[in-house]
């Protein structure tokens, strides 16, 4: 295993021998996982509108791609920011703790975008190695956006830089365009207030599809000699650990993956109502009411009747008792229409109360502790209780593949989901023997991009 002491050396340098089998093997989850949330998220208002738009409005004269999940046309900041959106359409899809979001989901769809508009032939390999260069460049980004800046930005203004990171590997730039490309990211991304759409959710989400986006462009204005600002969260001496550890720490190996459909905020939460429900086989209408303690992000998602799916996955008393309803969590909780008179009843109930404890456990845990109070009298309560699959306690393989299915037979069909699957299972399956760059035209990568492509609806 080699380590690379600049971004640079990474950019240019890695093959896919230099990554453990860990973190490859941790890469086709992450994958499998984000085509499912992608399939889902072409049933949405917001992706039927952001595809509309690319394919309106981002068009090259010279070389389009497809719009994933779509079939229809558009340029390589279109498809990224399409691709993007989509999947965030859904919030199904892996993130990591400390860097407070979520690099696949803007990572994956731009790495498309580039590969199926360079013309640049490419492998399993080239795939496999920049899908995973993307995630390590992005989330060391997010790491030093969060030590540097006040606000809390959403996870589009860091990813913007590790995908301008990795379109510069992808064309083949040169080292200034590199540098001049995550300038131009930083500086464009999407600086976009979190906990603004939390308060008040909307299609604008995470800025995951606006920073592919944005990541994407400034790697092409780069190259058309663009000149960008340094990024700072880059080239500052103080933010230089963040960056220290290319090659030897991994940190896609640290990504969780969700269960739920829902704010990463509000699971601990729902573990924490349906362990306490089938260790003691409460019926929900027995339920008085339920009251959750946990950090002031989780408390913050207040919305107890959404009027659409954005407010239902950024909510807490909803997922909390939908869960407890109907015993499971999927998309068909977090759809419209939202009229269950007893969700209602006990969502509007719910009493939500900020924990110190949890607060000074944040990113780094999030934890909630549930109570739930029958008609009766008795009150049964939760220890602290943190997320289901988190990177401490992966879900198995099978799990994932399980989640996957469910997100993706019902809109494509189980024939066509298991052979999509079949194919992120056997990218670079040979460990890297044929790792040097582009050095086997088309591969199994280059099938399920021309797979994705074709229409899921």
């Amino acid at each position: 295993m080699n380590s690379f002491n600049t971004i640079k050396d990474m950019v240019f340098g890695l093959n896919l021998n230099d990554i453990p089998d860990t973190a490859q093997h941790q890469a086709r989850r992450c994958l499998l996982d984000l085509v499912g949330v992608l399939i889902a998220g072409r049933t949405t208002p917001l992706s039927r509108i952001i595809n509309d738009h690319a394919h309106r409005y981002f068009h090259s004269p010279d070389r389009n791609g497809t719009l994933l999940g779509d079939g229809r046309s558009a340029s390589a900041p279109g498809i990224a920011l399409a691709g993007g959106m989509t999947i965030d359409s859904i919030d199904a899809h892996d993130g990591m703790k400390n860097a407070k979001g979520h690099a696949g989901c803007g990572v994956f769809p731009a790495l498309v975008a580039l590969l199926e508009t360079t013309g640049r032939p490419y492998d399993d390999a080239d795939f496999l190695t920049a899908l995973i260069m993307g995630y390590e460049i992005s989330i060391r980004d997010a790491l030093a956006l969060h030590d540097s800046a006040d606000d809390y930005h959403t996870s589009g203004a860091w990813v913007a830089v590790g995908i301008a990171a990795m379109a510069a590997r992808v064309r083949g730039q040169t080292e200034n365009q590199l540098f001049e490309g995550m300038g131009i990211a930083e500086y464009h991304g999407p600086r976009s207030q979190m906990m603004r759409t939390i308060d008040h959710p909307t299609m604008v989400k995470d800025g995951s599809g606006w920073g592919a986006m944005a990541g994407v462009s400034a790697a092409l204005l780069a190259e058309d000699g663009f000149t960008g600002a340094p990024a700072v969260t880059v080239t500052d001496p103080a933010l230089a650990p963040f960056w220290s550890n290319l090659g030897q720490e991994w940190h896609i190996v640290n990504q969780y993956i969700k269960p739920w459909p829902v704010c990463r905020w509000a699971q601990p939460a729902v573990t924490a109502t349906m362990m306490i429900m089938h260790n003691n086989k409460i019926n929900h209408e027995t339920i008085e009411k339920i009251t959750v303690h946990s950090f002031h992000q989780a408390v913050r998602l207040a919305t107890a009747i959404p009027r659409n799916t954005e407010e239902a996955q950024y909510s807490l008393p909803w997922p909390v008792a939908a869960a407890a309803v109907r015993g499971q969590l999927a998309v068909a909780e977090i759809s419209e229409p939202f009229d269950d008179e007893r969700i209602m009843e006990l969502a509007q109930s719910m009493e939500l109360l900020e924990d110190d404890r949890h607060n000074a456990a944040f990113p780094g845990e999030r934890i909630g502790r549930v109570s739930i109070t029958t008609k009766s009298g008795e009150v049964f309560q939760s220890d602290d209780m943190r997320a289901t699959w988190d990177p401490e306690a992966p879900p198995s393989d099978d799990e994932m593949i399980e989640k996957y299915h469910q997100l993706a037979d019902p809109v494509i069909g189980q024939e066509r989901a298991t052979r999509i699957r079949a194919m992120i299972a056997a990218i670079g399956e040979d460990g890297g023997q044929n790792g040097g760059r582009h050095s086997v035209k088309g591969g199994m990568a280059q099938q399920l991009i021309t797979e994705l492509g074709k229409p899921f609806l």
